[in-house]
């Protein structure tokens, strides 16, 4: 792991402004899974709250699943839907997991300019979970790096 203190002051600052965000571009969208404050935060551990419903952002190098190689899939960690396969995971040298493909019709992406400067949000198709975001930087076949956030996930494991 090389950190330098730019990394981790700018990685702070994102999360900060990510918080401070309260997580506002799925709440304009219907979803099969719509749920209240309430019932979010009974389902979701504080971590995954704070990602999934307020787009906050993990800390880099933290996720358990950013070392993870078995066969399986990684659900959404709000609704269960399973989004990406294991086949699709790669080592993005980011400090997140990261994937070249979704599975089909799991994922929906949408403008995030909260930053000052655009990017792809990737949210969960079903109930409109914060995963992380989607940048043209990613290995063959599809250029693509999906660049998660691992309390946004769960891991099956199984079948691929």
């Amino acid at each position: 792991m090389n950190l330098n203190r730019r990394t981790m002051l700018t990685t702070s600052a994102i999360a900060v402004a990510v918080v401070a965000s309260g997580g506002a571009s799925a709440a304009k969208r219907r979803f099969e899974v719509t749920l209240s404050e309430a019932e979010w935060k009974k389902r979701l551990s504080p971590a995954q709250f704070r990602t999934l419903r307020q787009e906050a952002t993990d800390t880099p190098f933290k996720s358990p699943y950013l070392n993870e190689h078995r066969a399986g899939i990684f659900t959404c960690a709000g609704c269960a839907l399973p989004v990406y396969s294991s086949k699709a995971k790669y080592d993005s040298g980011t400090g997140w997991p990261s994937f070249f493909q979704p599975l089909p019709n799991a994922i929906h992406t949408e403008t995030d300019t909260l930053l000052g400067f655009e990017r792809v949000e990737v949210e969960c198709r079903r109930c409109g979970g914060h995963l992380g975001h989607v940048f043209d930087d990613g290995p063959a076949p599809t250029g693509k790096r999906y660049c998660m956030n691992g309390t946004a996930l769960k891991f099956v494991l199984g079948k691929a």
